[in-house]
């Protein structure tokens, strides 16, 4: 049980994330994105995130922009394991707050900018009722009492788990125009790495004789009964056999001897034993925190006044994360123990077409480098690199109003190996569509709504020897709305 609750936890900033982009990484950084989907050659104020190159394409100048996201996701598993109370376990994701930010300062040839924005995690995922992971091992609890004579009918447990992750980052790009057509930019990111785990298991029982009972007494109880008995049989003779009547009332089969009666008793209660010490209330209530930083490179390409090119590299952000708990009932939590969760190196590229005066179109792809990040081997199981490819357009109607619209393809390369019901990556498609509203010549607004529907997956395994199989499926909604104001000079 331990096993399961640890290597389903240690990749809660997947969990917590309800976003575009790879499996630890938010791509979804700006109201302009939600509503395009294809931003990787930006040159408006998002291309602090998308494209740092190309802001040397904005207009001299400071320029600042808020956003937000409301962030939606809908998970359902299926999980056939044929002793759990139910087959269907249903959750949810809720970010009512995603905020980023972006300040860009040019001057002819030069452009300095400033980034914030949430690059991992960003939420928080609860379960009131447990997921299967956490139950199938309570499952197994009346069989396991059925085989120590006692009839169990059915059991029931209090599961809660409660997770919180947040990877801030804080970026500052430095770009410059080498020629006319072409500009580079170099920067890094600082990441600043929260999670918390908060949950409890209580109240473990089973139902026996149309009672229910605690399993951490009702198997105390049989310890001491089999222990009494062991004791007792065992001032009579090994060799000899029991009284049926006795022998029946002890649960055992006739012609069994006194030393078979001990030996088996001995164990019953070994078990017994065994099994109440984990049924007891269990608590967790632990943080982790850790510090991260990510190079970034980028180039911008211009070769006409119709095609813009962007280019960027992102390293790979060396990220180990160290407990601080107060509670770790369940001992998978040591105080001060550390591991690695790198945010993978990450290769966009994009170009913008302006087809007409009235309407652009844009195409990113976008690579995460999964396979090389250090998950503490949980990257062994990603069996090919995670990637996106978006394409968008952007409609002038008026000199004031510009609307957009985009699709983008996400495939995942995790291996079968990697899917659990916590932590799983599947494949999936993204429609996107907004408009832009020109308040005046200092201030723009951005509208933008994001619907992603995924691929299911599923995994066949066994428990305890008992086959199962579960499968996964999301959907995700998100809402953007975006203020950028241009301070001319």
């Amino acid at each position: 049980m331990k096993r399961i609750i640890l290597s389903s936890v240690i990749v809660l900033s997947a969990l917590c994330s309800a976003h575009a982009g790879g499996i630890l990484t938010n791509g979804n950084q700006s109201a302009q994105y939600i509503r395009m989907l294809s931003r990787n050659a930006s040159t408006q104020i998002d291309g602090v995130y998308f494209n740092p190159a190309g802001l040397v394409q904005m207009s001299n100048g400071f320029h600042f922009a808020l956003n937000n996201q409301s962030l939606f996701q809908t998970r359902t598993i299926e999980n056939n394991f044929p002793l759990l109370n139910q087959s269907s376990y249903e959750g949810g994701l809720t970010i009512p707050v995603f905020p980023t930010a972006f300040a860009v300062y040019k001057k002819d040839k030069l452009a300095l900018s400033f980034g914030f924005g949430i690059n991992s995690g960003g939420g928080s995922a609860e379960y009131n009722t447990g997921l299967p992971s956490f139950e199938m091992p309570f499952a197994l609890l009346p069989s396991g009492l059925n085989q120590l004579g006692v009839a169990v009918t059915g059991y029931s447990t209090d599961l809660y788990f409660k997770g919180y992750s947040a990877y801030l980052g804080f970026q500052f790009n430095a770009s410059y125009k080498i020629s006319e057509a072409i500009s580079g930019s170099a920067g890094f990111r600082l990441i600043n790495a929260n999670n918390k785990y908060e949950g409890h298991i209580k109240n473990i029982s089973v139902f026996t004789a149309g009672q229910s009972f605690l399993a951490a007494d009702l198997l105390a109880d049989l310890a001491t009964q089999a222990t009494t008995a062991a004791q007792s049989f065992s001032q009579y003779p090994e060799d000899m056999v029991m009284p049926d009547a006795v022998a029946t009332s002890a649960g055992l089969p006739t012609g069994t001897t006194f030393g078979q009666a001990v030996t088996v008793m001995t164990t019953n209660a070994a078990t017994a034993d065994a099994y109440a010490s984990q049924m007891g209330d269990k608590i967790v209530d632990a943080k982790q925190k850790g510090f991260g930083f990510t190079p970034i490179i980028g180039l911008n390409i211009r070769p006409s006044d119709k095609l813009n090119v962007g280019l960027r590299y992102e390293f790979r952000t060396k990220l180990e994360l160290e407990n601080q708990t107060e509670v770790d009932d369940l001992g998978q939590f040591p105080d001060g123990d550390k591991y690695r969760n790198d945010i993978p190196a990450i290769l966009a590229a994009g170009g913008d077409f302006q087809l007409y005066d009235n309407l652009k179109l844009s195409a990113s792809y976008t690579n995460y480098f999964d396979k090389n990040a250090n998950w503490d081997g949980k990257e062994n199981e990603v069996d090919k690199n995670l990637y996106e490819l978006a394409f968008g357009m952007e409609y002038a109607i008026s000199d004031f109003t510009t609307a957009s619209a985009g699709f983008m393809h996400t495939k995942t390369g995790v291996g079968r190996g990697f899917q659990s019901d916590l932590s799983n990556s599947l494949t999936g498609n993204s429609v996107g569509f907004g408009i832009m509203f020109k308040v005046n010549e200092k201030v723009d607004l951005d509208l933008g709504v994001l619907y992603t529907a995924y691929e299911s997956d599923y995994i066949e395994d066994t428990y305890q020897g008992i086959a199962y199989k579960e499968s996964y499926d999301k959907t995700s909604l998100a809402f953007a709305i975006g203020v950028t104001y241009h301070l001319f000079k």
